[in-house]
């Protein structure tokens, strides 16, 4: 490349950098990924490929999207998408946007599905939002039946526009209701019911990124005085759900390392209640067995 087709194409670059800063300033947790992966979805390229957008194709709505980052709306809400292992969610207002920490929880679901002795694994996602985790098991775990439950309606549409642009659509069905009571007619034969509720205590609310605090679905987010509420109400309606022998796997807050599997205890029909980190090595999500009727 001679020196002047690369300056030719510096101007982004020197952009990027520039609104690096910016957000950095802002204490946006991942100014420079967060201001290439703009750059690259307004400029519809890769962050790779940056480097070859010319100076003549530079696009001043950049600078509306990184100004939006700048106030904290969430990097996904601008772009309209959000990555989760294999997958490619549409997401924006309504509905929660899915964390690389729960790609643990769907990882360990997905080899513990993988592990049964069953041809065609029943699998229910307990507030399903986006239909992230039930897309997750759809699309690695081929000859699995997924049923997703969601209470927000908004969060529902979101979900159900992945699931129609899934190849895996004809195995994921939806459902508009309360986790704690829905899908009574599966009681008994689900092979695994995984979640990732709301679990962020009420007393916690002015110490949440402003990104969820102010934008995610409060019925996403919050749940109860400790946070457990909801967990509390799905250790029930997992049971009920699960077959003897089927498995349970619950998100919760990395501070809640300890109380969960609590909540799963041997007199209420359980086995093996156990803690697991997440990819920084903090407890994430815990996981049971159920052994009586």
């Amino acid at each position: 490349m001679t020196p002047s087709s690369r300056s030719s194409r510096s101007l982004l670059l020197a952009e990027v950098a520039r609104a690096t800063q910016r957000l950095a300033d802002a204490g946006v947790p991942s100014p420079r990924f967060d201001a290439e992966e703009l750059a690259a979805r307004v400029h519809s390229t890769d962050r790779g490929k940056l480097h070859l957008v010319p100076d003549a194709e530079f696009d001043a709505r950049y600078w509306e999207a990184v100004a939006r980052r700048e106030a904290r709306e969430p990097l996904q809400h601008i772009t309209g998408r959000a990555f989760f292992r294999y997958l490619e969610l549409e997401v924006g207002p309504g509905v929660f946007v899915p964390r690389p920490e729960t790609e643990s929880v769907a990882g360990w679901a997905i080899d513990a599905v993988r592990a049964m002795d069953v041809a065609e694994p029943l699998i229910v996602d307990l507030c399903t939002g986006s239909g992230a985790i039930a897309l997750a098991l759809a699309q690695e775990v081929p000859r699995a039946r997924v049923h997703a439950v969601e209470l927000d309606e908004r969060a529902l549409g979101w979900a159900l526009r992945n699931v129609e642009r899934s190849a895996d659509r004809s195995r994921v069905r939806l459902h508009h209701g309360d986790a704690r009571t829905a899908l009574r007619a599966l009681d008994g034969q689900v092979d695994l019911v995984v979640s990732n509720p709301p679990y962020i205590p009420l007393t916690e609310w002015e110490h949440v990124a402003p990104e969820a605090r102010d934008h995610d679905p409060q019925l996403a987010l919050f749940s109860g005085e400790d946070g457990l509420e909801l967990i509390r109400g799905l250790e029930v309606a997992a049971h009920r759900l699960l077959r003897p022998g089927g498995v349970v796997v619950i998100e919760h807050a990395d501070t809640q390392g300890g109380q969960v599997p609590w909540i799963f205890t041997e007199d209420r029909g359980w086995a093996d209640a156990a803690d697991h980190p997440d990819l920084a090595g903090r407890p994430r999500f815990t996981t049971a067995r159920r052994v009586t009727p």
